[in-house]
């Protein structure tokens, strides 16, 4: 069984400090290109969630040359033109 002592407790928090400095060293070189791609790769699935939303839209009404404008226009009441009264 080993003893503590304090030179094997110095030795681990050096080591622990070491370890601490490289992952930090590390994360300042990967973490940005690991954002990067992450961002890509995000904005990829958007732009073709949008290109699928505009073929399903052409797909569902067909282009006609004469359409029929009673039907697109919806009658929301008469109009009426007031005058300013003096």
């Amino acid at each position: 069984m080993q003893e503590a002592s304090l030179s094997n407790l110095i030795e681990d928090i050096f080591v622990i400090v070491i370890i601490y400095y490289v992952i930090k060293f590390l994360a300042r070189l990967f973490l940005p290109v690991l954002a990067k791609k992450v961002v890509q790769k995000a904005g990829e699935q958007f732009r073709q969630q949008q290109e699928q939303q505009q073929q399903q839209q052409s797909n569902s009404t067909p282009p006609t040359g004469k359409r029929d404008i009673s039907h697109e226009t919806k009658k929301v009441g008469d109009y009426i033109d007031y005058e300013e009264v003096e």
